[in-house]
């Protein structure tokens, strides 16, 4: 059985132990303060001893696009060439560093997001195809807009192109590889997705078409930015209401693994969710603490309108059916990697002592999200003994700011207070 601190490769890239930060808001913005922001939330992930660090969801457009409120984009050269000083802090701890491109289509802020709409009225979203019928009642009782612009074929290929722009400008300041956000609900689940993909040319119908655009989007990246690793999210869609009836199942999102081997990714990191954007993604406990507090009340206005109340009590409500169980994406990765030779990633609800059994199931490598929040310098603690038990928890108050525009930082004075009587006896020193 590997152990995480033993070394091991995506592509041709060898990482120094087996424990990533994975994708996370970074909310850093595009402005003279952005590098930063990423170095300050990155850098210290990297100081502490985490093999790989993932830079969370970057958009690979100039405009629309963004899931949430302060997303990087990553569509200009010369702003993305001024990254390179957070790719060298990084490098000087011995870690490597992938940047996650993503695109929202009908899941960005021009969708739901009531003051970004008025803001901006001249944006559409992406689609796919038309906009699903559940989502189109939602836009009818108001919760949701939708004004589409549904791609063409042409126009597919071009949204490809940007990835692969913007994956070249990535490697050029320093980037040591690539992850497709390929997962939680964006533009490339879109496309895997029956639930959003009614599509009749080469990328609808058929799994085999419907994974087309992973294989253009990685032929892309490699014309563009060479033989740098690259690998994506593969979402299964198991969190679907029943009344969803066209999702993904783990049948295929071990297929659509199989398939992204066969275009040439170097890994891939199968995660459980829903076809809508909730508490599938995230799980854990209602954020009682979050929608409460009175200093974010006029940013979930701006987000939700004046019915931003009502938001909060549906968050309740579905929070119901998704609560915490620890490393719950660990079964599809051990089935993904029965059938994969190449490297599998598991994430999701991993806080420690899962780690041993998870890396026993022959993936790659163990990545958390959420904990880095409450603990920036986690490695410190997890690399030393994997059974350590990460403070984080999974209350979700440091998620639901993040739409009022709000850092993702831990809030939950609990785990605070056990962050800091860790740091008085030294347990991030090393």
């Amino acid at each position: 059985m590997p152990r995480l601190t033993d070394p091991f490769s995506i592509g041709d890239l060898t990482l120094s132990n087996r424990l990533y930060r994975a994708p996370l808001l970074e909310c850093a913005g595009n402005d003279s303060k952005t590098i930063d922001t990423l170095i300050r939330e990155l850098e210290p992930a990297a100081e502490s001893g985490a093999g790989l660090i993932f830079q969370g969801a970057t958009i690979v457009r100039g405009e629309g696009g963004c899931a949430a409120p302060g997303m990087t984009r990553v569509h200009d050269p010369a702003f993305v060439s001024q990254l390179e000083r957070l790719t060298d802090a990084i490098h000087d701890h011995d870690s490597k560093i992938f940047i996650q491109l993503e695109h929202g289509g009908l899941r960005s802020m021009e969708t739901w997001h009531a003051g970004y709409r008025a803001e901006n009225p001249e944006l559409t979203q992406l689609a796919v195809s038309r906009v699903p019928r559940l989502l189109w009642l939602a836009d009818r009782l108001g919760v949701l807009s939708y004004d589409p612009h549904i791609l063409s074929t042409e126009d597919v290929y071009e949204l490809a192109a940007d990835f692969g722009r913007s994956a070249k400008y990535a490697v050029e300041a320093g980037y040591d590889g690539i992850q497709i956000a390929g997962a939680n609900m964006g533009i490339v689940q879109q496309f895997l997705s029956p639930f959003y993909n009614r599509r009749t040319d080469e990328f609808g119908g058929s799994l085999h078409n419907r994974v087309r655009f992973l294989a253009v989007v990685h032929d892309e990246i490699r014309e563009r930015a060479g033989d740098v690793p690259v690998i994506t999210k593969v979402p299964a869609e198991t969190g679907s209401p029943g009344v969803v009836r066209r999702h993904l199942s783990e049948r295929d999102t071990v297929e659509i693994c199989r398939a992204c081997e066969a275009m040439g990714y170097d890994g891939v990191v199968p995660v459980q969710g829903s076809v809508f954007w909730d508490m599938s993604l995230v799980r854990g406990k209602f954020p009682e603490r979050a929608w409460g507090d009175e200093r974010f009340a006029e940013g979930y206005g701006a987000a939700f309108g004046s019915r931003w109340k009502a938001v909060a009590l549906a968050n309740r409500l579905h929070a119901r059916g998704f609560g915490f169980e620890p490393a719950w994406n660990a079964n599809l990765c051990r089935e993904v990697k029965n059938r994969v030779s190449i490297p599998v990633l598991c994430e999701g609800g991993i806080r420690g002592p899962e780690i041993e059994r998870v890396l026993s199931n022959s993936v790659a490598a163990v990545g958390m999200g959420r904990p880095f929040y409450a603990e920036p310098r986690l490695p410190a603690r997890i690399l030393s003994d994997a059974r350590e038990q990460a403070v984080c928890e999974n209350c979700n108050n440091c998620t639901v700011p993040q739409v009022a525009g709000e850092r993702g930082v831990c809030r939950t004075p609990s785990v605070l207070a056990q962050r800091g009587e860790l740091a008085r006896n030294g347990a991030y020193d090393s």
